[in-house]
C-alpha cells in the first residue's frame, strides 16, 4: 500500500481549470524533442504513416497517452513493475487522434540554441507546420477548440546545450529569452483556436549518465539551470492564463517527482541500473525484452543510453498524466 500511495502521489500537477477532460479529448497535438517524437512527418500529409521511431526502445508517453483513457489500476502491491506495465488498463479503450509534430533533438528556436544538426525542427518550425497544415482543419484533422489538447515537452536540449555557456549575462536571463520565444509560439496556437494546453517540465536530466559522466561540477550547474528553467515555465504559464481569459484546461505537469521516485527506488521498481546503461542497447534493440550477455534484459534498465529513459518510464508517466487529464 505504501508504494500504491507513492505512485498515486506521482500524478501531482498544477491544474487551474479543467473543463476539457481526457474523456472528451478527441485530438492531441504534441510538440517537443526526442522524448516525444514518433517519427510522424506532417509535411507528408495528414494521413501519412507513423513510423513509430522513438528514443525509448518502445512506445513513448504520447503513444501510451493516446491509446486509451489509461485510467490506472495500481492494485498489484509489490509485484514486478513490468507486470504492472503489461496490463491493468481499462477494457474500454478510446483512441485519440494524435498529431505528433515533435522532432528529435529539438530546441525552442534553433536561432537561440542550435540543435545537433540543422535538419532538426525546432518548436518554431513545428508550430509553423501546425499553422500551415493543421490550423485550417483539413479532412482527417477537423479538430475543434473544445475537444483538442496541445502538449509541449521541450527544454531538455535548450538547457542541456546552454547551461555551460559563458557568453550570456546569466542563465536566468537567457531562460527569459527562451520563455518569451516559447510563449510567442503558444500565442500562435491560441490565435489558431487552441484553448487547452499541457506543459511538461524538463525532467531531472542532471541524473542522466550523460551528465554524471561530466562530473559533479557539471551536475551541480545543470541542476540549478533546470530548476530555474522549470520555475520560469510555470511562471509563464500563469502569466499566459492571466492574459487569456477564455482558456479551457491548462496543466503544468511536473515530471520530476516521477523520475526521482523511480530513480531513488530503482531496485524496488525493478531497474537494475539507475546511473548507467548497457552499451549493447544504446541504439535500440529488436525486441523490448532483448538480452545480450552480460547485460540484463534491456527492459530492466532505466536509461537506454546516455540521456533517454526506456518505454517503462514513459508508460508510468503517461498513466500519471492521464490521471490528471481525466479529472
Amino acid at each position: 500500500m505504501l508504494f500504491l500511495q507513492s505512485l498515486c502521489m506521482l500524478t501531482a500537477a498544477s491544474v487551474v481549470s479543467a473543463k476539457l477532460t481526457w474523456g472528451t479529448t478527441k485530438y492531441l497535438f504534441t510538440f517537443g524533442d526526442s522524448y516525444t517524437t514518433d517519427g510522424f512527418n506532417i509535411s507528408a500529409g495528414v494521413d501519412s504513416p507513423v513510423p513509430g521511431f522513438t528514443s525509448s526502445n518502445g512506445p513513448n508517453w504520447v503513444q501510451f497517452f493516446g491509446q486509451s483513457s489509461l485510467r490506472p489500476r495500481i492494485d498489484i502491491g509489490m509485484v514486478a513493475l513490468h507486470k504492472f506495465l503489461d496490463g491493468h488498463r481499462d477494457p474500454e479503450k478510446r483512441a485519440v487522434q494524435v498529431f505528433n509534430l515533435a522532432s528529435g533533438g529539438a530546441t525552442i528556436d534553433a536561432a537561440l540554441v542550435a540543435p545537433f544538426e540543422p535538419t532538426v525542427l525546432s518548436i518554431v518550425d513545428q508550430v509553423r507546420q501546425f499553422h500551415e497544415i493543421l490550423a485550417p482543419k483539413p479532412a482527417g484533422a477537423q479538430w475543434e477548440s473544445s475537444n483538442s489538447l496541445f502538449a509541449f515537452w521541450i527544454g531538455i536540449n535548450d538547457v542541456g546545450n546552454s547551461f555551460g555557456w559563458t557568453n550570456v549575462t546569466s542563465q536566468a536571463d537567457f531562460h527569459r529569452v527562451l520563455m518569451k520565444r516559447l510563449f510567442s509560439q503558444v500565442e500562435i496556437l491560441y490565435q489558431d483556436g487552441a484553448r487547452s494546453f499541457l506543459f511538461l517540465t524538463v525532467p531531472p536530466t542532471n541524473r542522466a549518465p550523460l551528465l554524471i559522466e561530466q562530473g559533479p561540477q557539471a551536475v551541480a550547474k545543470i541542476t540549478a539551470a533546470l530548476a530555474d528553467y522549470n520555475a520560469q515555465l510555470a511562471e509563464n504559464v500563469r502569466a499566459f492564463q492571466t492574459t487569456h481569459h477564455d482558456l479551457d484546461q491548462v496543466t503544468v505537469f511536473d515530471t520530476r517527482p516521477i523520475f526521482n521516485t523511480l530513480l531513488d527506488n530503482a531496485e524496488t521498481f525493478g531497474f537494475v541500473n539507475r546511473t548507467g546503461f548497457c552499451n549493447a542497447y544504446q541504439n535500440g534493440t529488436p525486441e523490448k525484452t532483448t538480452q545480450i550477455a552480460p547485460c540484463a534484459p534491456v527492459s530492466s534498465y532505466f536509461w537506454l543510453n546516455t540521456l533517454h529513459p526506456l518505454f517503462t518510464v514513459h508508460n508510468i508517466l503517461a498513466h500519471a498524466i492521464s490521471t490528471k487529464q481525466s479529472t
